[in-house]
């Protein structure tokens, strides 16, 4: 197979010929910051190469010890495994490590959906090629200048902006328990960023917080924590004194098992937000049924 090239989202005039190569001469992308998950978008893809096999090639780089390094097709070769195929076809390139991390995150960042911390990751480890490069990555002060600093480059392709690529990058610095709860979405964003100025030992405090109540702290409190930590002057008992403070309009939540909802949720509900709105549908469907049953009773 014969196909175009792509640099920067444009064709270039270079044909490259895929090659097939078996799955388990294929490994993934040192730290690769994507998820590849079994759930319904992979069962989907799955069937698709099932019945039309990968029409996309992978691209690949070769290792030293002659096995290959996936550049851009985790989950493609995730499907492959699962629909049973024994090679893929593959487009090799010769890159420098910081040319195929930039090549990764850039073909990766074509998904969907993106959670937090695939982006938080993904954005570090372009900057850091990129500033491998030769290219500037002052991420705390904004110089003027006529040379664009990395992360304002970045974001000439990006959806987010120079101080939100920032912000990304910031989630980085959290404890793993606390990401995966962004992550979840059950951590707002912004609060996020400011709980990452945290020491890990006052981010565990936190999370023990939450996994005794479940709470979490908003904005505010973010940014009292974020100063007092700053500051030296926050211990646990203050951070339990800031998390309990009442919220605006903060009423007494509704607790479900989440052990007994998960089992019965679709697979392609993953996080709780979709999970509340697919059990609200539910609830109103329900309701519109109970109320025509006693329309039809009258």
């Amino acid at each position: 197979m014969i196909f175009l090239s792509l640099c920067n989202g444009k064709d270039i005039l270079n044909i490259e010929k895929a090659i097939p190569i078996p799955l388990e001469k294929l490994f993934d992308f040192p730290n690769h910051p994507f998820q590849v998950n079994d759930d319904k978008e992979m069962e989907n893809m799955v069937e698709t190469v099932k019945t039309g096999g990968i029409i996309m090639p992978l691209v690949v780089r070769q290792r030293d010890d002659g096995n290959y390094e996936i550049i851009s097709g985790h989950r493609r070769k995730r499907a492959s495994q699962l629909a049973n195929l024994k090679e893929v076809p593959c487009i090799i390139r010769d890159l420098s490590d910081d040319e195929a991390t930039i090549i990764m995150v850039d073909s990766n960042m074509q998904r969907t959906k993106i959670l937090p911390s695939e982006k938080a990751f993904a954005y570090k480890m372009k900057l850091e090629a990129e500033k491998h490069q030769g290219q500037r990555t002052d991420l705390t002060s904004c110089q003027v200048g006529t040379k664009l600093r990395a992360d304002e480059k970045l974001a000439e392709n990006s959806e987010d902006s120079a101080r939100q690529i920032q912000r990304y990058i910031r989630l980085t610095e959290l404890i793993p328990e606390l990401l995966k709860l962004v992550d979840e979405e059950r951590i707002a964003f912004s609060p996020a960023v400011d709980l990452s100025y945290l020491t890990e030992d006052e981010q565990y405090v936190i999370l023990n917080i939450y996994d005794y109540d479940e709470k979490t702290p908003n904005v505010s409190q973010a940014r009292h924590l974020k100063m007092l930590s700053q500051e030296g002057k926050l211990t646990a008992d203050k951070i339990e004194e800031i998390m309990g403070e009442q919220k605006p309009n903060q009423v007494e939540k509704f607790k479900l098992n989440k052990e007994r909802i998960q089992k019965i949720l679709p697979k392609n509900i993953q996080t709780e937000k979709q999970a509340e709105d697919f059990i609200v549908k539910c609830i109103e469907e329900h309701n519109e049924r109970e109320e025509k049953k006693r329309s039809y009773e009258r």
